[in-house]
């Protein structure tokens, strides 16, 4: 290896031409690698450098030792392994043999059989054990009954008590040994059985030894190993340093990975670089030329050898090359090119005396680098441009934005004219262009202004445009062209005041022209150029794409809202339980899934409904929209607050797997809702809640609490049940319902939004409308990210000269007094007019409770608003039904006859059976 580097030296040094060819010729003689290594310019790595390359998998002293060490870790882990093992065969086969020992010499020890027969066995046997125990080595001897009871223990708590062992071998006259986990831990044990005189078993004797008691032979042999091992290292780190000193010292600490690379380096970087090398010797002769300096000095294809004087360059760059002199960065002519020459001496360095000169075309480097600076410039334009333009989804202010950029940068005015259907998020289409950004260096411009209608003739720049998609440039606006037909008495204008050049890029995204952008120069004295278009023509392409998304956006949204708006409520019903009032405030940035609803329902109750679907846009607001007619649908059921919520979550959860299954994605994301029902004549409020915000009651004085309702999850989770809770409000208390985004916001904690949403409520007095205005007047934030719905309904309570109410005897006999009573009530409220078809629908409602329900049965009239309600309870929950008695059945009329005199009817389950009521309209 040694022989190998040595040849490669030799011969870079033998001739001028070994710069390329060293590695190919053969070494003629030795002993010259150092003049070599200086001739080449490389300076002698210093010899420390072999302290710092010991270890290094890139040597070969490094691979040896590793593989050295690697075999001693082997070994010594075999070893170590080896001496546990043994080790641990010795220790269990010494505690075997210590304790079959022990116990056999006790149990076999003259008396003992009728020691153990002995009235106290134990206090005769515990201190002879213990004294055996100690003189034996054993960590226990433990003298037991046949049944295992033992007499003895070195722990004296333990005597009495079952020995831990198997002793049926030994109660069969067998010794046992065996390893268990006994009271003093993991131990060997000997079980002997004492025999009689008549070879009777009469007790056992049991000993044992801790395994860890045993001493390891390991303990005493590990330390010899793992010194050996470390002696073995230590001389291998020894040799392998003195290894690796040697061969740094004859390769001048180069490794052989070092040199090859160094030589393919030089090679590779000397012929393959874009600038010229060029080496003489002291004597002025050329030694080394690369293919860059051959190309620029023309030089011949033997010019490696000869004089500089004789290669035929330009007189100044010859001499300089014979002089040697140091320069940096002189230029020197070499035909039609300027070269930036560098000289340097290389003896410095050790080597022979030379100089190295370096050759750099500054010709084309300043044609690069003014390319480049335009190019930079122009990127730069670019980028700007993409961060300023289109930061909004607004078309004007889009629109407005290429006009702010463009000027002053690359115009003096700018205009941007738009098909006037794109302002309203419509498809272009031909209903005129209109003026919709203009911006300029002064304000006293003759061009169109601002919301102009504008119908450009097809002779225009702007025409060609709307045709094509193509740009126009009309460098010299003084020349008469087809622009000027657009408006003669303008174009004279527009050339008076100076403007001098234009050019017009059409708006196109997606294939469809929507508008054209117009850029005019005035005050800049250099017209447009082609350079400029295809600028221009990027950045407008780029606005175009920006205002084209917030044209659709546009459309989007609005086609949102108007869905949105037209899913909620139009107004609010007549009814007298309760004051309300809303507000309902979309999203800024898009629509979402809040909904509220107040739903009237009979027996002076009114149902409140507040909701939020997961998500913003079309499919969120027609979620809502389904949602709400469910909502409607499942209260005419007249079902309680959790029954309706769990009604509407296996619905939630029926539509999102339907929505899943048809567009191959999740579904419905989910939904909250919170459920109310408010009854006027007893003053209870029931609720239940599907993940939705706690509602807020604000007492008659102003007090505010959030009541703590039973969570239940949001719709179409499933899994829990919902809850109802039931809350007593007095005379003028007030309910609030909310959805999340009044409370929540990036830009605060839900904390102080309940905080905020608590001081706006606690002021008494207030109506609802007061109400809604102070909340968001407290809670909205500039710009508003999410839905708000917000419902204020404040209570009212029916008095008991609205109401009237009997128990009824579980009797047939008990309708005509029943009739009578509430002729007379009748009679009381001024309802004359009502009472024939009164006395017909109770006649029949009672007796059908009487025939097919059960007790107790109460009559209840309620005169609320426009509306007389009579109600008929029974403890039954079996349901009637409506049907068409034929010609022959004796009954099957009674509720015919309901439906038809009452305006609605219908059933109310309760806890205790059902309500059977009936709606009749006031005269």
């Amino acid at each position: 290896m040694i022989g190998r580097f040595g040849r490669s030296r030799a011969a870079s040094g033998q001739s001028h031409t070994g710069w390329r060819t060293h590695s190919r010729r053969k070494r003629p003689s030795s002993g010259h690698e150092q003049d070599a290594h200086h001739e080449h310019g490389i300076p002698p790595q210093p010899s420390r450098r072999w302290g710092r390359d010991l270890l290094s998998v890139r040597t070969v002293s490094g691979q040896v030792f590793i593989l050295q060490v690697a075999v001693l870790l082997l070994l010594v882990i075999g070893a170590v392994w080896a001496l546990v093992l043994q080790s641990r065969s010795d220790s269990v086969r010494e505690a075997r043999a210590r304790s079959v020992a022990a116990a056999q010499a006790f149990a076999h020890a003259p008396g003992l059989p009728e020691v153990v027969q002995s009235p106290d066995p134990a206090r005769v046997l515990q201190p002879l054990t213990e004294r055996a125990r100690k003189e034996a080595e054993v960590d226990f001897i433990v003298v037991m009954d046949t049944n295992g009871i033992r007499y003895t223990h070195p722990r004296p708590e333990l005597i009495g008590e079952r020995f831990v062992g198997t002793i049926e071998p030994s109660l069969e006259g067998r010794t046992f040994i065996e390893s268990v986990q006994g009271p003093l831990g993991h131990e060997m044990q000997a079980t002997v059985p004492v025999t009689a005189a008549d070879g009777e078993v009469v007790a056992l004797v049991s000993a044992g030894l801790k395994v860890a008691s045993v001493t390891s032979l390991v303990d005493r042999q590990l330390p010899l190993v793992f010194g050996v091992g470390v002696g073995a290292l230590l001389v291998s780190m020894a040799g392998t340093a003195l290894v690796t000193r040697r061969l740094r010292r004859q390769t001048h600490g180069l490794g052989p990975v070092e040199m090859t690379r160094m030589y393919e380096h030089h090679d590779a970087v000397l012929h393959a670089v874009r600038e010229g090398v060029l080496i003489t010797d002291g004597h002025g002769r050329l030694l080394l030329a690369n293919d860059e300096a051959r190309r620029l000095l023309a030089l011949p294809h033997d010019a490696e050898g000869r004089d500089v004087a004789d290669l035929g360059l330009e007189p100044r760059t010859a001499h300089l090359l014979a002089s040697g002199s140091v320069v940096t960065d002189e230029v020197h002519p070499a035909g039609d090119r300027l070269l930036a020459v560098n000289q340097r001496p290389i003896d410095r360095f050790g080597g022979q005396p030379g100089t190295v000169v370096t050759l750099r075309d500054s010709t084309e480097l300043s044609e690069l680098s003014g390319r480049a600076e335009v190019a930079q410039s122009r990127l730069r334009l670019l980028y700007e441009g993409g961060v300023r333009v289109g930061t909004t989804l607004d078309v004007v202010r889009t629109a407005e934005e290429l006009t702010e950029f463009a000027v002053p940068r690359f115009a003096d005015f700018a205009s941007v004219d738009l098909v006037d259907s794109v302002l309203r998020g419509e498809e272009p289409v031909d209903t005129g262009v209109r003026r919709t950004a203009i911006r300029g260096t002064r304000d006293d411009h003759p061009l169109y202004p601002l919301g102009e209608l504008i119908d450009f003739a097809s002779s225009t720049p702007q025409a060609f445009g709307f045709g094509t998609g193509q740009p126009a440039l009309e460098a010299h606006l003084p020349d008469f062209s087809g622009w000027q037909q657009q408006d003669p008495e303008r174009a004279r204008a527009i050339v008076d005041y100076g403007i001098h050049s234009m050019m017009t890029v059409p708006l196109r995204a997606r294939g469809v022209v929507m508008g054209v952008a117009t850029f005019w120069r005035s005050e800049k004295p250099e017209p447009f150029e082609d350079e400029d278009v295809s600028l221009a023509e990027e950045l407008v392409g780029h606005a175009a794409v920006c205002i084209d998304n917030a044209r659709r956006y546009t459309r989007e949204h609005a086609m949102a809202v108007t869905l949105q708006r037209s899913l909620l409520p139009r107004g609010l019903p007549q009814q007298g339980a309760l004051d309300v009032a809303y507000r309902y405030l979309p999203a800024q940035a898009g629509v979402g899934g809040d909904w509220f609803d107040v739903i009237p329902l009979p027996g002076a109750r009114i149902a409140l409904v507040v909701g939020d679907v997961v998500g913003h846009g079309l499919h969120a607001a027609a979620t809502m929209g389904r949602l709400r007619t469910a909502v409607h649908n499942f209260s005419t059921l007249d079902l309680p607050p959790d029954e309706l919520l769990g009604h509407l979550d296996d619905l939630v959860d029926r539509m999102s797997q339907d929505d899943a299954g048809a567009n191959g994605g999740d579904g419905i994301m989910g939904a909250t809702c919170l459920y109310a029902i408010y009854d006027a004549v007893s003053g209870r409020c029931s609720l239940a809640r599907a993940g939705h915000p706690l509602p807020a009651l604000v007492r008659p004085d102003g007090t505010v609490e959030f009541p703590e309702l039973p969570a239940g999850p949001p719709l179409g989770l499933g899994g829990l049940p919902f809850e109802t809770a039931e809350l007593q409000l007095s005379e003028g208390s007030r309910l609030v319902l909310y959805t999340d985004g009044l409370i929540e916001h990036r830009e605060r904690d839900i904390d102080v939004g309940l905080g905020l949403l608590r001081d706006a409520l606690a002021h008494p007095g207030r109506t609802p409308e007061e109400t809604c205005a102070a909340v968001l007047d407290a809670l909205m934030l500039t710009r508003q990210t999410d839905d708000i719905a917000l419902l204020v309904a404040r209570t009212h309570r029916l008095g008991a000269e609205h109401v009237a109410q009997w128990d009824v005897p579980y009797d047939p006999a008990a309708v005509p007094e029943m009739r009578g009573a509430v002729t007379r009530q009748l009679e009381q409220w001024g309802l004359d007019d009502l009472t024939f078809t009164t006395e017909l629908v109770l006649s029949e409602l009672i007796t059908n409770a009487v025939r097919h329900g059960s007790s107790p049965i109460g009559v209840r009239l309620i005169r609320v608003d426009s509306s007389l309600f009579c109600e008929v309870s029974d403890g039954s929950s079996t349901s009637p039904h409506l049907r068409y008695a034929s010609a022959t059945d004796e009954g099957g009329r009674g509720l015919f006859l309901v439906s038809q005199f009452a305006e609605r009817w219908g059933t109310r389950y309760t806890t205790g059976g059902k309500v059977i009521w009936a709606e009749q309209p006031l005269p």
